[in-house]
């Protein structure tokens, strides 16, 4: 019996601009409503130019720093803040949400969004965050932040706009790379 050699796995995309987004996938709360803020960027490659076909999605507590617990994600109602979503970039490699500043879910931790990334040639999704750029003492004692250099630090904090907004660029390889997390499979799950 001859012995079988594994085979590559497929990579992910480039079939999500049409597949996965929905309506109003992007509006974590609706656009204007008290609070609301716009999450924007650029997903960029290593070669420095803007990826058109990738995906986000973001998990987040509320700005009291509640983790949402509710049903009803995919189908968005307009009032109720959902704390998750999902947006394809544009041809530009923008993406931008309508979500709120999530609020430390223990005290003095930092804020921050978790980020899924889907895009053309990953094998798999990548894993990271975005700390809010305020409260210097938190995002210092950060578990995850501390252990990183100063300039890989920088690369999950985004900046405040002038009208209250966040913007985060996502470097998927190269100079100033985003920092992307590596979850460890749990002891005895199935492999």
């Amino acid at each position: 019996m001859s012995k079988l050699t594994p085979t590559p796995g497929q990579t992910v995309g480039p079939f999500y601009g049409y597949a996965l987004p929905f309506t109003k996938d992007n509006e974590l709360l609706a656009p204007g409503s008290p609070g609301s803020i716009r999450l924007q960027g650029t997903v960029y490659d290593g070669a420095g130019e803007a990826i058109p076909d990738a995906i986000l999605e973001i998990w987040q507590a509320d700005s009291e720093g509640n983790v949402v617990q509710r049903t009803g994600s995919l189908v968005r109602d307009g009032y109720t803040f959902t704390g998750w979503g999902r947006a394809a970039v544009g041809n530009s490699g923008v993406f931008t949400f309508t979500t709120v500043n999530p609020g430390p879910t223990e005290p003095g931790a930092a804020p921050f969004i978790s980020v899924a990334v889907f895009a053309r040639g990953l094998m798999n999704r990548l894993f990271t965050r975005i700390y809010l750029p305020e409260n210097e003492e938190a995002l210092a004692a950060d578990p995850l932040l501390s252990s990183l250099d100063p300039e890989r630090r920088s690369t999950l904090i985004a900046r405040r706009d002038a009208d209250g907004g966040l913007t985060w660029d996502l470097r998927l390889q190269g100079g100033n790379e985003t920092v992307f997390l590596d979850f460890e499979r749990f002891e005895g799950a199935s492999q």
